[in-house]
């Protein structure tokens, strides 16, 4: 799975997710979305489509702003999910953020990487992070918990799903060609997704107003999606 995003000076983009090694779209300095997407490859992780799909492996969207001389990234996976539903967690995945701060923009300078343990209680999971700008080793700790370490901060957990769309309305425009979506009506409204979140010191990264692109990948332990 695999989502490209691009943060130019202070503005905030986001690109939808791809999976399997698919490229998503990105959204762009014009601030118009060209695509976001979800449950792809429907073949893999779409229920409607597979009776076992692979949800934790399955990228939402990636976010990322810069503020306050720091760049916030946000990649969110396995859902949207009904509030009901578990968190999952999945150690036999690996998460993925790559960035790149000079051109061409397609090889990473870092490459941040994150998995989840398994503790003693059957809700009792961790988090290990690696190849945080600016962070020596790893950076580990429990879910649903802010850690820290030189300027860095990241956390895991279960968030509403921050994605707006109007499916309906997008339906509706292909069918009768008139354009009927509505701003207030959320396909995503009451929906989870897990998300990993990070704020990095702009120092940390070397480029303090300026541009950088970056991706996120999932990789699953003993196959391919």
């Amino acid at each position: 799975m695999r989502s490209f995003f691009r943060t130019v000076g202070a503005r905030g983009l986001a690109a939808g997710a791809a999976c399997a090694a698919l490229s998503g779209l990105l959204l762009l300095p014009a601030d118009v979305a060209e695509s976001a997407d979800h449950l792809d490859p429907p073949t893999r992780t779409d229920a409607g489509f597979d009776t076992t799909p692979d949800i934790p492996a399955d990228i939402a969207d990636v976010f990322a702003w810069h503020s306050n001389g720091t760049t916030k990234i946000a990649m969110t996976f396995a859902g949207p999910v009904a509030t009901t539903a578990p968190t999952y967690y999945d150690r036999d995945v690996l998460y993925k953020i790559n960035v790149s701060t000079q051109a061409p923009g397609t090889s990473p300078e870092f490459v941040i990487k994150f998995r989840f343990g398994k503790g003693q209680g059957p809700n009792d999971w961790g988090v290990r992070i690696e190849g945080l700008p600016g962070v020596t080793g790893t950076l580990e700790g429990p879910v649903e918990t802010t850690l820290t370490a030189n300027g860095v901060k990241a956390r895991v957990g279960l968030y509403d799903e921050p994605f707006f769309f109007d499916l309906i309305g997008f339906r509706e425009t292909r069918s009768f060609g008139t354009i009927r979506i509505r701003n207030d009506r959320n396909f995503f409204d009451g929906q989870n997704d897990t998300a990993l979140v990070l704020e990095i010191p702009d120092a940390n990264l070397g480029t303090i107003g300026s541009n950088l692109d970056a991706w996120g990948q999932t990789l699953r332990f003993g196959g391919n999606l």
